[in-house]
């Protein structure tokens, strides 16, 4: 800072020479000269409030995202609703109780929303075209006077009937 402070003086001196030395030789030209002087020394203060700033707050090696890029590349991210998804599948295989409380809601919501959409039906209308849609494994488990088991405990549904489940519900036209 103090070798900076020492070139600004020293411009400035070089500055205030060189307006002696045009005063002299030319002296009808005041004004101009003075304007010149004034614009280097300007100059020269912005140059060294340049190089402050430099020195207060240096450069990094690289960029942000170079470095950011050159770093490990990390795990992709799973969204918290699927492992919430897939949490709730292992939990509905595991009890019937689970898979009544926890899952069947979820089947009924997709269920139902499905028949609206493709097929112009309502779940809950008692239709016979919506047993026909949905099949007789998943109407079993998202009919609506389905009770809840008697044992809680019970297995739930296995892990292929769950798959069959799920494809007949995705293939509801």
């Amino acid at each position: 800072m103090k070798r900076l402070l020492a070139g600004v003086v020293l411009g400035t001196a070089i500055a205030a020479a060189g307006l002696v030395v045009a005063r002299v030789v030319e002296p009808g030209w005041e004004a101009l000269e003075l304007d010149v002087f004034v614009l280097v020394v300007g100059a020269l203060t912005v140059f060294a409030a340049v190089l402050a700033t430099r020195q207060a707050f240096p450069l990094g090696a690289g960029s942000v995202l170079a470095e950011a890029l050159e770093d490990e590349p990390r795990q992709p991210v799973r969204p918290q609703e699927l492992e919430r998804t897939e949490r709730l599948l292992a939990i509905a295989a595991t009890t019937a109780f689970d898979l009544h409380v926890r899952l069947r809601p979820i089947l009924r919501n997709v269920a139902e929303q499905r028949l609206a959409d493709r097929q112009g039906l309502r779940l809950d209308s008692g239709d016979p075209r919506v047993e026909e849609a949905l099949g007789e494994e998943l109407w079993e488990l998202v009919r609506p006077d389905r009770e809840a088991p008697e044992r809680r405990f019970a297995p739930g549904l296995e892990r292929a009937a769950m798959r069959r489940v799920i494809e007949r519900l995705e293939s509801i036209e």
